[in-house]
């Protein structure tokens, strides 16, 4: 580890620590406020759209109207998605006169955009059109943050709102957040960011490829495309989808040191102000900057963790005993190790999955730190929405557990938490290790999952666990060494994205709408609070026991057995 590389990491916090409250300010006022930004410019279309989906903001919704409009709306999202690459070969915008899609890939795809995880079984440049790329890929880009950042509000008003009027028990109208976090917050934030990139060299066209000849007197093909559009969005709303197949590695996507670091600040800028913007809903700041303490320290313990092991050499450099700089294995030398570890960490934390490195060529230890963070439930700054409703949940578990400790009833924001939402809260937890280690055991022994391994031993099965890991969790990034565009990972990749974000979506909504109407009772001598340090190490205690649990004894047969033979000279 050197000086620069960890003035690179405390720069990237203090730029992140900075936006976070002007950023949560803006989102309080855009979801929660009457005096929404730019009343005259975006009011306007705000009630057109809304009059055109005949939704109104007066009309809000309780939790199964919620929910259902979510699904509803993801639904269709997932067939029109399906539909567009199945006919791209079909439509306009192909200038290289792409294929349709096959169905098995195209459902993976589609469940993956639909669902924020933007997994890729395939190579972009040399798959989707640019119709596909834009009206497909992009859109749900957008659409899915949203839907996310609403269901985070919504649950946050479940805590934070008093019982309405005659009993009222509603949370917001989804379609109203759809249409605001769309209209203002994505788009124009990644309408500044796209320019930003183009001053920087990175692709916004509709050209055909390329074809040049290079030196040695062979072809080259370069792939044109509108990339800059799609790469804002892509880390703002923290899906990951690469324009291209080799994604932020790519010099197009991500061409300087200076474009790596404001694509890392987009990844972790909504969820991080939105702790600031839940802490504006209670009333008490405090809140919220207790849950951005605890995202914190995970994330530095993450970054220690994985810098210390990729600045070792590869095991196989080690054997042959010549002088190293780090694991640059899989590394663009124009991010060096620092910059390249931060990434997969940050990436990782939240669940975005886009990569500036080759997660399969971290020495066994810094790739485990990747799998870690996404199995600890994504709550390290987490997803655009995720990240707060999934914090939420175990914020739950801690106030229950510290109510047990004391032997008194477990509150929160003054609000009894009770067995309806602890059951609801399991079953959020339960669900994320069911569809990870049921379906990476089903890969393990079946030859349709074995056979698209490109490594055997310890390393193989990380290669297994890391894939359903990232769909579950919604993260999309990918360890590599994987083919994982065949019938059954497409197929069984798809049902984990699809079950990782909506069959927990459902009971997270379900203690908004459980909690939403319980009378607020006035803090007592016993009262724990939820607002200082000793709650802020409770809370991260909680989030590391429900992981490491659930999940070491994989994790011992995967990176940390393969460290172990490593340093033994065994190398898969």
């Amino acid at each position: 580890m050197t000086l620069i590389g960890w003035l690179q990491v405390l720069l990237f916090f203090a730029l992140l620590l900075a936006l976070t409250k002007p950023l949560g300010v803006y989102l309080f006022r855009v979801f929660e406020s009457e005096a929404r930004p730019l009343p005259r410019l975006l009011g306007p279309v705000e009630r057109g759209l809304l009059r055109l989906s005949g939704a109104s903001e007066r009309r809000e919704q309780t939790w199964v109207e919620y929910c259902g409009a979510l699904l509803a709306f993801s639904l269709v999202s997932l067939l029109i998605l399906y539909t567009l690459q199945r006919a791209q070969h079909l439509l306009p915008f192909n200038p290289q006169k792409l294929d349709a899609v096959g169905p098995e890939l195209a459902f993976n795809t589609a469940a993956s955009f639909v669902t924020n995880t933007n997994w890729q079984s395939y190579a972009g440049e040399s798959t989707l059109s640019y119709l596909t790329q834009m009206a497909g890929l992009a859109w749900q880009n957008f659409v899915s943050a949203a839907a996310g950042l609403g269901v985070a509000l919504a649950l946050a008003r479940g805590f934070t709102r008093r019982p309405g009027p005659e009993g009222s028990k509603t949370l917001g109208n989804f379609w109203v957040d759809l249409v605001r976090g769309t209209l203002y917050v994505l788009l124009p934030l990644c309408f500044v960011v796209a320019l930003f990139f183009v001053s920087q060299g990175m692709l916004q066209n509709l050209a055909p490829y390329h074809s040049l000849t290079t030196l040695e007197g062979g072809t080259q093909t370069l792939a044109m495309g509108p990339v800059a559009s799609q790469e804002a969005i892509k880390m703002l709303g923290t899906n990951g989808g690469g324009f291209f197949n080799a994604n932020s590695a790519h010099p197009f996507e991500n061409p300087t040191p200076l474009t790596n670091l404001v694509q890392m600040l987009l990844i972790f800028a909504i969820p991080s102000a939105l702790t600031y913007t839940y802490g504006k809903m209670t009333g008490d700041t405090k809140q919220g900057w207790a849950l951005f303490a605890a995202m914190s320290f995970l994330f530095f313990v993450g970054v220690l963790a994985a810098y210390s092991a990729e600045v070792q050499p590869n095991a196989a450099v080690s054997a042959a005993q010549v002088a190293h700089v780090g694991n640059m294995e899989g590394k663009e030398a124009r991010f060096g190790t620092a910059a390249s570890t931060l990434f997969a960490v940050v990436t990782t934390d939240a669940s975005c999955g886009a990569v500036n490195a080759m997660h399969d060529s971290f020495n066994p230890l810094g790739g485990l730190v990747p799998l870690v963070n996404m199995q600890l439930g994504e709550v390290i700054f987490g997803g655009v929405g995720a990240g707060l409703y999934g914090i939420l949940i175990m914020v739950v578990l801690s106030v229950f557990i510290a109510g047990l400790m004391v032997g008194r009833t477990p509150e929160y924001l003054g609000k009894k938490i009770e067995a309806r939402e602890m059951k609801l809260a399991m079953l959020y937890v339960l669900i994320f290790p069911l569809f990870i280690l049921g379906l990476s055991a089903v890969a393990a022994v079946l030859p349709q999952g074995v056979s698209s391994l490109n490594n055997a031993g310890p390393h193989g099965l990380s290669e297994i666990l890391y894939a359903f890991t990232s769909g579950t969790a919604n993260n999309g990034s990918a360890f590599a060494g994987l083919n994982a565009n065949t019938p059954f990972w497409n197929i069984s990749l798809g049902l984990a994205m699809l079950g990782g974000r909506f069959l927990m979506i459902v009971p997270a909504l379900a203690i908004a709408g459980s909690m939403v109407g319980k009378k607020v009772v006035p803090a007592g001598p016993g009262t724990f609070p939820t607002n200082g340090v000793l709650f802020t190490g409770l809370l991260v205690s909680i989030v590391v026991i429900v992981g490491a649990l659930t999940f070491f004894p994989a994790l011992s047969l995967g990176p940390i057995v393969e460290h172990f033979l490593a340093g033994a000279g065994k190398v898969y």
